[in-house]
């Protein structure tokens, strides 16, 4: 017992004591100030703003100057392209050139995807696939070109009008080969979409020849097209009578997203369900060209001459939604990818498909286009673009 009552005590170092304490501290601090930012606005805000440096001012972005005020604009990947006078200039998000390219195109249709873009002329018989920086190939079609589309992977299919069928649907490999063709005899295509394992095509058809529109989904087997183009449709899809298809989109896991005028719905595993109605709600924009997730915004009345607008995002796979709100009407939505952009009129909120704000830009005028990728956007006025990284 006395040697019990003698042994030395044990002493605490001080310096562990205070650097545990400074920790406690810290991560108290940080647990609070994230539960501020999730729920009051103000701090959100201001957090966003001198903190996380998420807004951009139109006087301290980076600028492009166009060479006319015809220049077409698009975003893809990490670039900025602008096809003026048959020159296809390619800027980074530093605004500096990195290549030009000849793409004879007066009026342009734009798809991207990845690191590809697909150009073709609107009525036209002229396509182009551009890897990164790189012209991978071009091709002059027979008919005029009302369509085209690329997966992730670069393959590329291109509806075409105006010959003995009433449209004409061609798939190209990524090194240019043609790989099939098939035809619509009496429907013209809405839309179409490559799934991105390169197996199927879907096509959005719509025929008008009937007292009401009839608009129908089909899924054409590509390794099937590649033997009898007229016995590859695995399945059909048709909705009733006098609703009017819109857009397609194959997403992860072969699941095909159909955007009606009334509804989007979703086609996986052989039937198709609808996900969102703009039933009984003002519904002013929808988007599926999105990475596994569908948009709409809904317009609801805050007060007697306001509103707010609810962007709500489904996921297409768990069927969740998230909700970013903005306390006023909301001009316009561009979306590519995992991101939407929100034109408020002299603002942009870019927002990612978890519902968190990108990048708050803010103009000195109206804004009425933006081009939009995974990686920046492109504020386009009569001669200069404006570039936001995201």
């Amino acid at each position: 017992m006395k040697d019990f009552w003698n042994e030395p005590k044990k002493h605490i170092n001080k310096k562990i004591l205070v650097l545990l304490v400074l920790l406690l501290i810290l991560a108290i601090a940080l647990v609070t100030t994230v539960i501020l930012y999730i729920r009051i606005e103000s701090i959100h805000n201001w957090i966003d703003k001198n903190i996380l440096k998420k807004e951009v001012l139109q006087e301290k972005a980076v600028s492009i100057d166009m060479e006319d005020e015809n220049t077409q604009v698009c975003a893809f990947s990490q670039y900025i392209g602008m096809l003026s006078n048959n020159n296809f200039n390619i800027y980074n998000s530093s605004g500096n050139k990195e290549a030009t390219l000849n793409i004879e195109v007066s009026t342009p249709i734009f798809d991207t995807n990845n690191r590809f873009i697909a150009i073709a002329e609107k009525d036209g018989q002229r396509a182009y696939l551009i890897t990164n920086k790189d012209l991978q190939w071009e091709k002059k079609v027979e008919g005029n070109i009302s369509q085209i589309s690329v997966n992730k992977n670069g393959y590329v299919a291109i509806a075409i009008s105006n010959t003995i069928y009433k449209t004409v649907i061609e798939v190209y490999q990524p090194d240019g080969e043609l790989i099939f063709k098939t035809f619509l005899s009496s429907t013209r295509a809405a839309d179409i979409s490559m799934s991105n394992d390169n197996k199927y095509l879907a096509i959005a058809e719509v025929d008008t020849s009937g007292t009401m529109v009839q608009s129908t989904v089909k899924i054409v087997s590509i390794e099937k097209a590649q033997e009898d183009s007229s016995d590859s449709v695995e399945s059909t899809y048709k909705a009733e009578r006098g609703r009017l298809i819109t857009n397609v989109n194959y997403q992860e896991k072969n699941k095909l997203l159909c955007m009606y005028t009334d509804a989007i719905s979703i086609i996986d595993n052989g039937t198709e369900e609808i996900i969102s109605k703009n039933d009984d709600r003002k519904v002013t924009f929808s988007s599926i060209e999105l990475t596994n997730n569908s948009a709409i915004i809904e317009e609801k009345s805050s007060g007697l001459f306001t509103a707010d607008s609810i962007l709500q995002i489904s996921n297409s796979s768990t069927r969740e939604s998230k909700e970013y709100v903005i306390k006023e009407v909301i001009k316009d939505i561009y979306t590519r990818e995992n991101v939407i952009a929100l034109n408020l009129g002299t603002e942009l909120d870019f927002v990612n498909t978890d519902a968190w704000l990108l990048k708050k830009y803010i103009a000195n005028q109206e804004i009425t286009n933006v081009v939009v990728s995974n990686e920046l956007a492109g504020i386009v006025y009569r001669n200069k673009v404006e570039i936001v990284k995201l």
